[in-house]
């Protein structure tokens, strides 16, 4: 499983030789001006939620790769009516996909488009590969709910996300990956917007000295579990 961070809180997944792209905001983030996302592969594209700063490239990039969305049920049918190939999920539902089964699960956050319509309630994504396990949090606050994901699943790696404001902090984060008994982090969800810079050396600090591992990727960079 290979794990490409196109910056705030968009991925690129390749396992089971598939490409799954997360929650595609690219081509505005400042950040991210040198990923042409038309050169992107998709055969999936997951949406937590439908803020905009989540779902910017979705269409463009499901037009030319002819990608499905995959997402909860509001979201699905609003892609849908526009002609896009849709799966609709919703909260503890899982489906066994061609690249490996993917589990809709409880994120606390608000979910809307950019015009208003309604996003569905949001929520996150554990992904079970052939050979390695994933949490994708979505926004989120740190809520009980993530002490179920380890009693199903057992991770090799948990996303989460790490700039305050409008989800977790730091220290929020360190408990949710006791929550989620998983000691290996990617931090997304930072530095994009003022709201939510962080201090890179402080949050990789305050994690190892709790035992874990956090990695902040450059935007570009993979890792592969």
């Amino acid at each position: 499983m290979k794990i490409t961070f196109y910056g705030h809180a968009s991925l690129g997944i390749k396992v089971g030789g598939k490409h799954i792209l997360v929650d595609p905001f690219i081509s505005a983030n400042p950040l991210a001006e040198h990923i042409d996302i038309d050169n992107l592969k998709a055969d999936y594209i997951l949406l937590t939620h439908a803020h905009g700063d989540h779902i910017l490239d979705v269409e463009s990039i499901a037009k030319r790769t002819n990608a499905i969305i995959v997402s909860n049920a509001e979201i699905a049918g609003y892609y849908a009516a526009k002609g896009l190939q849709t799966h609709p999920m919703n909260h503890g539902g899982s489906w066994n996909f061609d690249f490996g089964k993917v589990k809709y699960v409880n994120a606390v956050h608000s979910s809307s488009f950019p015009d208003g319509t309604y996003g569905g309630n949001p929520g996150g994504f554990v992904i079970e590969g052939e050979h390695k396990n994933i949490y994708i949090a979505g926004d989120t606050a740190l809520t009980m709910d993530m002490k179920l994901i380890p009693m199903r699943t057992k991770l090799d790696l948990a996303i989460l996300p790490i700039g305050n404001n409008f989800t977790m902090d730091v220290e929020d984060a360190i408990v949710a990956s006791d929550f989620v008994e998983c000691d290996k982090i990617l931090g997304y969800h930072y530095d994009t917007f003022g709201y939510i810079e962080i201090n890179h050396e402080e949050a990789i600090r305050k994690f190892f000295d709790k035992g874990k591992d956090l990695m902040l990727l450059e935007i570009g960079d993979s890792i592969e579990l």
